[in-house]
């Protein structure tokens, strides 16, 4: 039997152009042995007529909290009982902010509010609105309320630019629904499937005494991010992590360190058998105390001073291994001369990409859930444009995958 057979599904389409996908939605969900009721937003009527839902869904469509007949039953208290599950697609921007705020002001609101069916939403909307503080703070309420967020996709866009904020395929929908597999890896190509990818993220504390270190201010947000997304692109992971509290992402195989040492070495023995691809997300320490103090050291003076000596240099020792990875990236935190040092840091070290980003003022990766990445290669660069970081994960990984496919 189909993971969907005998479910009552409840589509709600938004006012987007992406509304002309949720019509080949509601034939997948029928196709998958489920029934199907559709209800609209007022705006979706302008991008798409009821006449074709209700072709495809077998039903007539609902529009409206004012349908004198329907209502004269409490029709969308009704409606809000049958479903089993509810599926928004589209979820514009506008859709999501009136969810997360919990309003009940037309009828797709109105229902989704009303039942206790588990509730998934399938954004859509241009790259900035996606982006926008905002609209991630309102995905992080629903998320955080147990709505299942599905997508959205990244690519071109019918605004004419490209990034996230695609509807989610069709597909790709039903298939995260019934549960078979990952929405991500529904959603993406595999194009690094058969690559074996090595991950290193999050800071380096090296240890003073028992109870201080020097450290940074690296989350590891970015790193695991990468991870993630190398793995819903088909990879096998591994993630070095240094001292963060993030979960591990699904499927891939996590190694904890502390110090710059213990990460070297990890990263080293990650890289055999043979890596692909090893990505230097980690904000590595460049020194570290000589002689750490076995007890705790007592304030007897108003100075201090701390004789410190240079960390492995782990991304340059594994550029310059035999053999190395097919491709070597690194990251650049800079603070200031980002183009500069970038593309110094790309030759010095000998790796094959770098991706920079701005460390300092209000445009800081450093505990934030977004950022904006510089990429430099031998004869090239491109920018990532600011944007929720497992979206820039993603297209950063869609750069790497081309240049591992050329050079493989």
């Amino acid at each position: 039997m189909s993971a969907l057979e005998s479910d009552r599904v409840l589509v709600c389409v938004g006012g987007g152009i992406a509304a002309y996908k949720a019509a080949e939605l509601v034939r997948r969900l029928r196709d998958a042995g489920a029934e199907v009721q559709v209800a609209m937003t007022e705006a979706a009527g302008h991008f798409v007529g009821t006449a074709t839902f209700q072709a495809l869904s077998g039903r007539s469509v609902r529009t409206t909290l004012w349908d004198a007949q329907a209502e004269a039953a409490m029709g969308h208290i009704e409606l809000a009982r049958w479903a089993t599950r509810v599926v928004v697609a589209p979820a514009t921007a506008d859709l999501l902010a009136r969810l997360a705020q919990g309003m009940a002001d037309d009828l797709v609101t109105t229902l989704c509010l009303a039942t206790t069916a588990p509730i998934a939403v399938a954004p859509a909307m241009n790259n900035r609105m996606w982006a926008h503080p905002a609209t991630q703070a309102n995905v992080a309420t629903l998320r955080a309320r147990g709505v299942q967020v599905l997508g959205p996709d990244d690519g071109p866009q019918a605004c004419g630019e490209f990034g996230p904020g695609r509807l989610m395929e069709p597909d790709a929908i039903v298939a995260a629904l019934r549960g078979t597999t990952e929405p991500a890896l529904a959603a993406h190509p595999q194009v690094l499937a058969g690559r074996r990818v090595v991950v290193s993220a999050g800071p380096t504390f090296e240890d003073i005494d028992p109870v201080r270190y020097l450290g940074n201010r690296s989350s590891g947000k970015m790193g695991f991010a990468i991870a993630e997304a190398a793995r819903e692109l088909g990879a096998e992971v591994v993630l070095v992590a240094g001292p963060v509290h993030l979960p591990t992402p699904p499927g891939v195989t996590r190694v904890d360190v502390r110090s710059a040492r213990q990460m070297r070495d990890a990263v080293i023995a990650a890289l055999a058998p043979q890596a692909d691809l090893y990505v230097g997300a980690a904000a590595v320490a460049d020194y570290s105390p000589v002689q750490g103090a076995d007890h705790k050291i007592k304030k007897t003076s108003a100075t201090l001073t701390l004789e410190l000596a240079r960390t492995p240099d782990i991304l340059a020792e594994v550029a310059q291994r035999t053999p190395r990875p097919r491709l070597v990236v690194g990251f650049a935190a800079e603070t200031q001369n980002l183009a500069a040092y970038a593309r110094g840091k790309l030759y010095a070290k000998n790796v094959d990409v770098i991706a920079a980003n701005a460390v300092s003022g209000a445009e800081s990766a450093f505990e934030r859930d977004d950022n904006a990445l510089h990429v430099f290669w031998d004869q090239g660069e491109t920018e990532i444009a600011r944007a929720p970081k497992r979206d820039v994960a993603r297209r950063l990984l869609a750069l790497v995958a081309e240049r591992l496919e050329a050079g493989a």
